[in-house]
């Protein structure tokens, strides 16, 4: 699909009343600043020995244009099953413990990314700079070595300090063309096979993935907003397979130590599950008595209309992510019911608070060191700030998607348009344009979950961002 542009106009072309809203940092203080251009000089001394990895030819994959590279990967066959190889930006090589940028990146908690220019935790020299690994440079860099068997289940981990240097710079499209066209690059020609292998462990672990298009925004050369719905690509998930990977060998470390930091949500109760299932069945869609929420959903087709406004209700049985802290012995509830089993989050750290702190503790845990102090002083709090910076980054997110959903539509206030609804109500409904690819509320009667519609738009407030439509 096409996307859909409007030209940009002075009554709201830029996002700066929405920053001055939510009251976004502007910039960074000139402690931080001159703090990250030391430590770009004299980086901060680390414990043990630092493994030059710079043979590895790794490579990243990030949205086109992106300058903060957390990851680096090679996958490679071996006997008997799979290497991983895996690079994460070393930022604690940055970033010395209670001094000026971390002090900020706790109050900042993560990356705010808007349209027209991300608002970031750490300073650029060091998120687009000396920490990025930016393809031909020699970086310090976390290095993650995971073998797995022919299944792709993890046999083995090895976790230390390293110098990397990254040959090439990849977008998910060229990735995805490559591999479509079997001519992958050699660093990841195997990532679709263990991509695959490892969604299929997914499954059978239980975790939900929901494949609802993104509404995404971008700017062409003439400062013209557009905003397009990008389906999920196979690289997209063979990627975000190889960081959950990490991201549960790093639990286990953690929950096996006795101390750290998840990332975790609570089962959904059966009352919610046997709703869905209730939902599925208005929808016409065949759920087997024996087959559970994540096996179901592998199974539809992202493309068609009640397998949208099933995703949407699924999200229902998402509610309630939190993170959990602990130390001197795992508490209960430490998984992560959407993933399937315990995870952490470690493959983020340029844009991620938390990934910093839990990096350092499966470091010191699998060399046999005890963990830093000032790791360990900052758990209690480490929840704290990473759900109030969740929350913001959700609310800014939503509304720099609303603010474009209302310029786009400013000037056709009566035109009809066609639309998918992906939950009902009484008397309204949540529904997906076709085109433009916007999610809105309708009023009106008789509305069918996953049955299309035509609806009117009858009113735009630019200023609140808002939309209204209703059912013809």
């Amino acid at each position: 699909m096409a996307p859909t542009v409007i030209r940009t106009h002075p009554a709201g072309g830029d996002f700066s009343r929405l920053r001055t809203e939510f009251a976004l940092p502007d910039g960074f203080g000139p402690d931080v600043l001159a703090e990250a251009e030391a430590a770009v000089m004299d980086p901060v001394p680390q414990d043990g020995d630092r493994e030059d990895a710079t043979g590895l030819p790794l490579v990243t994959i990030d949205p086109p244009g992106s300058k903060d590279l957390d990851q680096a990967l090679l996958v490679e066959r071996r006997p008997g099953g799979f290497r991983v190889h895996y690079a994460i930006a070393d930022l604690a090589a940055f970033v010395a413990p209670g001094g000026p940028i971390d002090r900020e990146s706790r109050r900042r908690g993560q990356t705010l990314y808007l349209p027209d220019g991300n608002v970031p935790l750490h300073p650029p020299v060091l998120s687009e700079g000396a920490a990025s690994l930016l393809p031909g440079e020699t970086r310090r860099a976390v290095l993650w070595t995971i073998d797995t068997d022919a299944d792709g289940d993890p046999e083995s981990v090895h976790v230390r300090r390293a110098l990397v240097r990254s040959t090439e710079q990849f977008d998910y499209e060229t990735v995805q063309a490559a591999a479509d066209a079997g001519r992958a690059h050699p660093s990841i020609a195997v990532l679709p096979e263990l991509g695959r292998l490892r969604r299929e462990l997914a499954v059978h672990r239980g975790a939900l993935e929901l494949q609802l298009p993104e509404q995404e925004i971008s700017a062409d050369e003439d400062g013209n907003w557009r905003l397009m719905r990008r389906p999920r690509t196979d690289v997209d998930a063979w990627n975000a397979e190889i960081s959950l990977l990490t991201g549960m060998s790093a639990a286990k470390i953690m929950i096996d130590a006795g101390v750290g930091v998840l990332r975790t949500l609570p089962e959904a109760e059966p009352d919610a599950v046997n709703w869905l299932r209730r939902s599925a069945r208005a929808l016409g869609i065949d759920w087997p008595a024996e087959a559970g929420v994540a096996e179901l959903l592998s199974t539809l087709d992202p493309r068609r209309p009640e397998s949208l406004a099933l995703y949407a209700d699924t999200t229902r049985l998402l509610r309630g992510a939190g993170y959990t802290a602990f130390d001197g012995g795992a508490p209960e509830g430490i998984t992560h019911a959407g993933i399937g089993g315990p995870y952490a989050h470690v493959t983020a750290p340029i844009r991620r608070l938390v990934d910093r702190f839990a990096t350092e503790i499966c470091l010191a845990v699998t060399a046999d060191r005890p963990v830093p102090e000032w790791v360990r002083a900052a758990l209690d709090r480490l929840p704290e700030f990473m759900s109030a910076s969740d929350t913001l980054a959700g609310k800014v997110e939503r509304a720099c998607v609303d603010q474009v959903e209302a310029w786009i539509l400013a000037d056709r206030i009566g035109e009809t348009f066609g639309a998918v609804v992906l939950r009902a109500e009484e008397a309204r409904a949540e529904v997906l344009l076709e085109d433009p690819p916007v999610i809105a509320k309708s009023s009106g009667e008789n509305f069918n979950e996953g049955g299309r519609v035509t609806i009117r738009l009858t009113a735009v407030d630019v200023d609140k961002r808002k939309v209204s439509f209703e059912r013809v």
